[in-house]
């Protein structure tokens, strides 16, 4: 992997291999490790200010003047932002280069924290409330750059340990930005929210100073308008986006609105909901890795199909618990939703280059062609599958708060979703699983062509 020119200025690396496994023993993962640490410490910060506003509308009493449809709507306007602007960011990286686009994405978080410390307070209008919140759509961006930045950095054999981990650690940003807020609602109460904003001012400084000082560029990354012009053209890009709702989308939705679930529909007060809600994103965030490593080694659409079955079952459990108004029934359906959405969120983004490059194998192209087609596709359309993909917590936020509005529950938002999840088992086996009857099974140690069926 060569540059065709050399970039001056800032921490360039000219050549990249991953792929060669003496360059990768050698030097090559030693830098993809230290790249991958910050890259999951910038990530991180990002998604905690990206869903800061599920837990600013926490703080939100009876004097802000709000209800709970203004409130599910504040979230989704910082989901929506989110998901579009992964588009731009995703392209930034071969721009501007990774680690130079990670200390500008990072910087780029103080707005939406120090809008939201000067406006947080009650009599503030809720379009200003509104305009605060899509700020904090920046935060969802970081997601894709990073995604971006840390695909190219691995070998294919390591990609789905890497991509899982590196989103794993930036999607834990949710809890942990929920368990803040526990912390200053338990000590200070829930009329001091400007606590929680002014913690994370500094941890945004720190961020993109260490990413300035240990990250790198890499020049071979380039932006290739070929390249997203094939991605748009190809079906498997809008199928993975599609299945991406209903893995990632399912996590970003349910964790921006599984507060105000708890305090619209179980009466709960913001200590006691914000005491449970960070439970379900950090084990969701935690298993992400897991979920990709499985896709290592049993293949994507596999676990794929595995957790939307699960995920369709845990969605029962949590119809059953809400029209019973059964509150520990309602949790552990619902944290299971979040533990299997994590999973699910590890393999379906394995799936993506695997796919690619399965095409490529299966067109006759072999070695680093084969691993160069699969590279310049996957990173085309990781963008593209990501930004759609968070616009499925979008649209959970919507229907949460169409159901809320119209009968004070969420039951009919869960059934909703619960026809969304069979959608997806459907698609993730007549597309990547199901095998013709005549084809015969390979004979243990055959080597057969690459097929799509093996992502």
């Amino acid at each position: 992997m060569t540059g065709t020119a050399p970039r001056k200025g800032g921490r360039w690396i000219e050549q990249w291999d991953p792929e060669d496994e003496t360059f990768w023993k050698e030097s090559g993962e030693r830098t993809a490790r230290r790249n991958l640490l910050y890259s999951v410490l910038s990530e991180h910060i990002g998604f905690s200010i990206w869903s800061l506003w599920s837990v600013m509308v926490l703080f939100m009493g009876p004097q802000y003047g709000i209800d709970p449809a203004g409130k599910f709507f504040l979230i989704a306007t910082a989901t929506f932002v989110g998901a579009v602007v992964r588009v731009p960011y995703t392209f930034a990286v071969a721009r501007f280069g990774g680690r130079n686009w990670t200390v500008v994405s990072a910087l780029l978080l103080l707005a939406p924290t120090v809008a939201a410390l000067v406006v947080m307070e009650p009599g503030t209008s809720y379009g200003t409330f509104l305009a605060v919140a899509a700020l904090t759509g920046v935060g969802g961006g970081n997601f894709a750059s990073s995604m971006t930045n840390i695909n190219a950095f691995f070998p294919l054999r390591k990609k789905g340990w890497a991509l899982g981990l590196n989103a794993g650690g930036g999607n834990i940003g949710v809890p942990v930005v929920q368990l803040v807020a526990l912390l200053v609602i338990g000590t200070a109460g829930a009329g001091h929210p400007r606590l929680l904003l002014a913690a994370y001012v500094p941890l945004i400084v720190i961020a993109a100073a260490l990413a300035a000082l240990r990250m790198d560029n890499l020049a071979p990354v380039r932006n290739d308008t070929g390249a997203v012009r094939e991605a748009l053209r190809e079906p498997h890009t809008w199928i993975m986006a599609f299945l991406y709702i209903g893995t990632f989308g399912s996590f970003i939705g349910y964790s921006f609105a599984f507060g105000l679930v708890l305090q619209t529909q179980f009466g709960r007060t913001p200590l006691q909901a914000a005491s449970l809600t960070f439970v379900g994103p950090l084990l969701g965030s935690l298993i992400r890795p897991v979920g990709g490593a499985l896709a290592d080694r049993l293949g994507g659409a596999r676990i794929t199909l595995a957790t939307f079955v699960a995920m369709a079952a845990a969605t029962g459990v949590v119809i059953l618990a809400s029209v019973q108004e059964s509150l520990p029934v309602f949790l552990v359906g619902f944290v299971c939703l979040f533990v299997l959405s994590g999973l699910g969120n590890g393999s379906t983004y394995k799936m993506i280059p695997g796919i690619f490059q399965a095409k490529a194998l299966a067109r006759g192209m072999t070695g680093e062609d084969a691993a160069a087609y699969g590279r310049r596709l996957s990173g085309a359309s990781m963008g593209l599958i990501g930004a759609v993909g968070a616009l499925g917590g979008l649209g959970i936020n919507l229907v949460f708060r169409e159901a809320f509005a119209s009968s004070g529950s969420g039951t009919a938002a869960f059934v909703t979703f619960l026809g969304c999840y069979a959608v997806c088992c459907a698609v993730t086996w007549a597309v990547y699983l199901r095998r013709p009857a005549a084809t015969p099974l390979p004979a243990a140690g055959e080597t057969v062509k690459p097929q799509l069926t093996s992502v």
